[in-house]
């Protein structure tokens, strides 16, 4: 792990040689945004939706836009195999600074990290998840794909210690994402999921997700989603770029529809892995 090759501001080298100033305003104040982008087969899977999406989040807190598709894309092809499932995450602070001040440096030279890691797929995708409900108690900008993950950890962790895979949000009795993904859930036959706003992150697999269940002829829907439609959903899916399509089995302590991966799941999951499928045979 340690001689794996990185990308650290204009220069590829060893992970373990890889080195941020203690004065980077990632470092002191989370001040920065990344992206997280899938490569199935050595190619970088939705790159220009992940691409504006970066663009978008850097935009937000008023960080120079850094580079076009192609500069992207030339720093970071080195980094993919062609052997395996990887991710690539990409992360820019807004570099670092003489003194720690809150207010934006004069002089800004942005600082640039990306690495490459295999996708680690879950073995329970087929059988599917548990997961909670909590109340969301993030910041009021999640549509931001910001650095500064902490109130998301300590929800997830909350998860993760009832043995469930992920925490499902709500927010005034409505839902907003889980702690690490977007939401899905198959209400009265139509695919459901909640709108855009500055309380999710505008998800790329769910973007996809959206778009193929209209070109297969599948009812969806954005709208809010209320808890008690949630409990009472035929299926509910957990969405993110390395998760995929997770089908979440139990909730609350509680059986989702049959306690079994549903059927629009499994149509899902199939027309998904066609479109990776035909992603890299391009």
């Amino acid at each position: 792990m340690d001689n794996k090759i990185v990308y650290l501001n204009g220069e590829y080298l060893p992970l373990n040689e890889a080195k941020v100033s203690v004065l980077d305003r990632g470092f002191l104040f989370g001040d920065g945004v990344y992206e997280v982008i899938p490569a199935y087969y050595g190619k970088l899977f939705l790159f220009h939706e992940h691409l504006a999406r970066l663009n978008n989040s850097l935009k937000l807190i008023q960080l120079p836009i850094l580079y076009d598709e192609q500069q992207w894309l030339d720093i970071l092809n080195p980094l993919l195999t062609e052997d395996q499932d990887q991710y690539i995450y990409l992360q820019i602070t807004r570099g670092v600074v003489n003194k720690r001040d809150h207010a934006f440096p004069e002089e800004i030279q942005p600082t640039v990290f990306a690495m490459c890691s295999p996708i680690t797929h879950f073995s329970e995708r087929n059988k599917g998840v548990k997961a909670i409900t909590l109340d969301d108690t993030r910041w009021e900008l999640c549509h931001v794909k910001a650095t500064t993950l902490l109130a998301n950890i300590l929800l997830r962790q909350k998860a993760v210690e009832q043995d469930c895979a992920e925490a499902i949000l709500v927010k005034d009795n409505i839902v907003t994402e889980g702690a690490a993904s977007n939401v899905f859930a198959v209400i009265d036959n139509i695919l459901t999921t909640p709108p855009i706003n500055n309380e999710i992150l505008p998800g790329i697999t769910r973007q996809l997700i959206i778009k193929l269940a209209k070109k297969h002829q599948i009812p969806v829907a954005e709208r809010p989603i209320t808890l008690n439609e949630l409990l009472t959903a035929n299926e509910i899916w957990l969405t993110s770029s390395t998760r995929e399509i997770l089908p979440v089995v139990e909730l609350d302590k509680k059986p989702v529809g049959n306690g079994q991966p549903g059927q629009v799941w499994k149509t899902m999951h199939h027309l998904f892995q066609q479109a990776k499928k035909h992603t890299y045979e391009r």
